[in-house]
């Protein structure tokens, strides 16, 4: 039920999108695996010419496989750069120009939250429940960064488990300090021994 939904509204909005249409039909006979780790099931994703189909069938062959935790794959679903996956946890099997195709073609049929959520409560209560929830994630945001950045203080000034910034760059600099200073005492050693040799 909720996979049919999601299919209806990603197909509206790819034909709402002449974008969205002229990548579906490029992707046309392709297919998509997604594999959650944690949830018993995978989703196969088909295009066909100007529609996408998804379903829960496991027998048949993608061209390519994504694979991660659910969080990875939202993750990397809502970024523009595809360089996101380098350093995240989801992998690639198959073709990864039909999986990077998919990913554009989602990002553009992506549906709005709050224009489907309208369509069911209406537009003034659609907009409500959208504010609350930016507001949320704002709130989260703001209460993640803080956390971090007492943690990082802590660690630095209080605890002295790490060192402060100024710390690490002054050691930095004395090590290169050290470092040539090594330099030029072997070049010393070896002009001494030539000279030496020489004598």
């Amino acid at each position: 039920m909720l996979l049919t939904a999601l299919e209806s509204t990603l197909n509206r909005n790819i034909a709402a999108s002449s974008a969205a249409r002229t990548l579906c039909a490029r992707l046309a006979g392709k297919s998509l695996r997604l594999k959650m780790s944690g949830l018993p099931f995978e989703i196969l994703m088909s295009a066909a010419a100007d529609q996408i189909r998804l379903s829960t069938t496991s027998d048949s062959q993608a061209h390519a496989t994504l694979s991660g935790s659910p969080l990875g794959l939202l993750t990397l679903a809502t970024h523009t750069s595809t360089s996101t996956l380098s350093g995240s946890s989801v992998r690639i099997e198959g073709d990864a120009e039909v999986a990077q195709a998919f990913s554009q073609l989602l990002k553009q049929a992506k549906p709005d939250i709050e224009e489907e959520l309208s369509r069911i409560v209406g537009d003034v209560t659609a907009h409500q429940i959208g504010n609350t929830v930016r507001s949320l994630l704002g709130f989260g945001r703001r209460l993640s960064n803080t956390l971090l950045q007492n943690t990082g203080e802590y660690l630095s000034e209080e605890g002295r488990d790490v060192p402060s910034q100024t710390e690490a760059e002054e050691f930095i600099r004395d090590v290169d300090k050290l470092r040539d200073d090594v330099e030029r005492f072997e070049a010393r050693l070896n002009a001494l021994d030539r000279q030496a040799k020489s004598d």
